[in-house]
């Protein structure tokens, strides 16, 4: 069975302004390392434009909060409008962030229906820092939690795991599965950083797994947290879907966290996932682009973890 590479030209017109980290130059490193031929064997889809996208977004978010976005969005003209400091939109926001959402979408529908291993959905604006109502951390919409929801209301699935290495911990996907126990999320992440939040005492239901690392941290304490905080407690929830928020921020080359990782890291992470994945959901594994904000670093290691669902697939 093949991997899906989900991605669109859409994401590039998503114009954050001069200076801003999460910037359409991330889309084209990565592009480059997976033009490799290593990667032909990908089955490389475009992220959909779906008329029903929003009545899915409004699972994970407040009604309110969808059409307050759509509104201002949608008079965005030119130039950037911020919605907070860090959180820009533009005139190709709007069509960015529902095409983010589609690709998690048909990412869920090909894996759950067995015609796809697994999926990576190469996508900005990214979606972990998204709460219920609000967009903040250069998030709009929560992409993979709208993902998970979808999977449990379209195809059934019973209980979803959302498993985050991003270097900033995903308040947003916290916030919005927090009272379910049918939803897992367990979050490696540098504290204190941005966005406050990730804290051990954080549990929700009993199904919130925080894992905080120091600034330094490197392999020794990552795989150690990964192992005791997230992957035991993943085993026990037994889950029948697994999703990765992919973050490449934690990687020792960026610029906005202070963790010491390397490209293997993420391979063995996303090993060990999809190792879950394989014991417990039948391999059905789709994994979400979030951070990662050093060119280089975010490139190889975007590849190193494709490469490694590529192999958990074959």
């Amino acid at each position: 069975m093949t991997t899906i590479l989900i991605t669109h030209p859409a994401f590039l017109n998503h114009d954050t302004g001069e200076g801003h980290p999460e910037r359409p130059d991330r889309m084209r490193a990565i592009d480059k390392f997976l033009s490799d031929a290593s990667f032909a064997k990908l089955d490389r889809r475009l992220a959909p434009l779906r008329d029903d996208d929003l009545d899915f977004v409004a699972l994970a978010h407040r009604q309110d909060y969808v059409q307050g976005l759509k509104r201002f969005a949608e008079t965005v003209k030119e130039g950037q409008h911020h919605i907070d400091g860090d959180t820009v939109v533009s005139p190709g926001s709007w069509e960015a962030a529902r095409r983010a959402v589609g690709a998690g979408l048909d990412a869920v529908d090909h894996v759950v229906s067995g015609a796809a291993a697994n999926a990576f959905c190469q996508v900005r604006p990214p979606g972990h820092h998204a709460e219920s109502n609000l967009a903040m951390g250069f998030c709009l919409f929560n992409n993979i939690a709208v993902a998970a929801h979808y999977a449990r209301a379209k195809h059934g699935v019973e209980r979803v795991a959302v498993v985050d290495f991003d270097v900033h911990h995903g308040n947003g996907t916290q916030e919005i599965f927090w009272s379910n126990k049918n939803l897992f999320y367990g979050s490696t992440h540098q504290m204190p950083l941005f966005p406050g939040t990730g804290a051990l005492q954080e549990t929700g239901a009993g199904n919130i797994f925080n894992a905080p690392l120091r600034a330094g941290d490197g392999r020794y304490h990552f795989e150690e947290a990964f192992r005791d905080r997230i992957l035991a407690p993943l085993h026990n929830f037994a889950p029948d879907l697994i999703m990765i928020s992919a973050g490449f921020d934690a990687h020792q080359r960026d610029p906005l966290g202070g963790l010491e990782l390397v490209e293997e890291d993420f391979r063995w992470a996303t090993e060990a996932v999809a190792e879950v994945a394989r014991r417990h959901a039948n391999g059905r594994l789709v994994s979400i682009l979030e951070g990662g904000y050093d060119l280089r670093g975010l490139a190889q290691s975007v590849a190193v973890h494709v490469s490694a669902l590529m192999q958990a697939g074959s």
